[in-house]
Formats: C-alpha cells, structure tokens, sequence
C-alpha cells in the first residue's frame, strides 16, 4: 500500500542518462501522488543521476562477442524541501551479464529487457531506503 510512503515530491532534478533517471522518478513520483493530500507527508526534493555502463566480458578465439555486462549506477540524493536538509544520499549499483543471440534484434530485446529490470530492482531498493529514512526522524 502507498500509504506507507508518507513523501511528496515537491521538486526533482535528473542528471546522466536521463531516460534511465527518467523512469526511475516516475515510479517514485507516482507513489508519491497519493499523499498529495496528506497533511503530515514529507515534502521532499529529488535528485537522481543515473549512469549506464555496457562492456563486451567473453569474446571467442576470432574475437567475437559472446557475452556483455550492462552496469547501472545511480545516485539518489533526497533533501527536505522546506529546510534543505539532507535525508538521503545513496548510490545504488547493479550489473547483470547477458549472452548474445543468434539474432542482433534478439540480444537488443534481451538487454532492454535486463536493463529494465535493473531500474525496477534500483526504483524498489531506492523506494524502501527513503522510506525507512523518513519513517525514523
């Protein structure tokens, strides 16, 4: 339930690769909306900067790519929008290693798909952190 999130966010900046920062505010941002009318939810400004990182980690005897490792690295940093004061600066880093298809389009779906579930898996671990921070002043 998004009643546990007791935030609204007042203000945001993105930074980096902004489609990745992008979606990971608009997660944030729409659990945010359902306190737009609670009196005691915090009000809070968002800074995210998230970068992308893609390396070739096999290759075989020809040189050819076998295999990549997205890297996905995210600074979030949550600030009390009346005073200033920092709640939260976290950095969350997550990787995952992918083959390559047989067919180019196949090893594209494959990476978007494990980049999308890198920015779900940042949006949620970031969700409960600024949760919890909030929760305990």
């Amino acid at each position: 339930s998004s009643s546990n999130f007791n935030f609204v966010i007042e203000d945001h900046s993105i930074k980096g690769d902004e489609s990745l920062a992008n979606s990971i505010y608009r997660n944030l941002y729409n659990i945010s909306l359902s306190n737009k009318d609670n009196p005691d939810a915090q009000s809070i400004s968002l800074s995210i900067e998230t970068n992308k990182e893609r390396r070739a980690t096999v290759k075989n005897s020809a040189g050819k790519i076998l295999e990549y490792e997205i890297n996905i690295n995210t600074n979030i940093i949550v600030k009390d929008f009346l005073t200033g004061k920092s709640i939260l600066n976290q950095i969350f880093s997550y990787s995952v290693s992918y083959k390559v298809q047989d067919e180019h389009s196949d090893t594209l779906k494959l990476e978007n798909k494990n980049i999308d579930n890198l920015i779900d898996k940042t949006y949620q671990d970031a969700l409960v952190q600024i949760s919890e921070v909030i929760t305990s002043q």
